[in-house]
């Protein structure tokens, strides 16, 4: 495939694109805060899970322990990847 070359750049006609540019600020603010609302919805069961761990914790169901803490934490993290893929949070 042999590739061409121009001297003069064309540049497309501004009628070609009927956007309302003004409105796409507003509308990118409003998807943006209804995708934070759904991602904090799907992870709350997961948040669920940390806030009943630290409880199990402070009242002594679970041993106070740095390396527990932190594998229950990687186990949650990774199950909240695996369910909710792309819509998962990343910290």
């Amino acid at each position: 495939m042999q590739t061409i070359m121009t001297t003069a750049a064309t540049k497309p006609d501004s009628s070609e694109f009927a956007f309302d540019t003004t409105i796409q600020p507003e509308f990118a603010l409003r998807v943006a805060e209804v995708t934070g609302l759904a991602m904090d919805v799907m992870g709350l069961p997961f948040d669920v899970a940390r806030a009943q761990y630290a409880r199990a914790v402070q009242v002594g169901l679970i041993e106070r322990s740095m390396l527990a803490s932190r594998d229950f934490s990687r186990t949650v993290g990774a199950l909240e990847q695996l369910a909710l893929g792309p819509w998962a949070r990343h910290v």
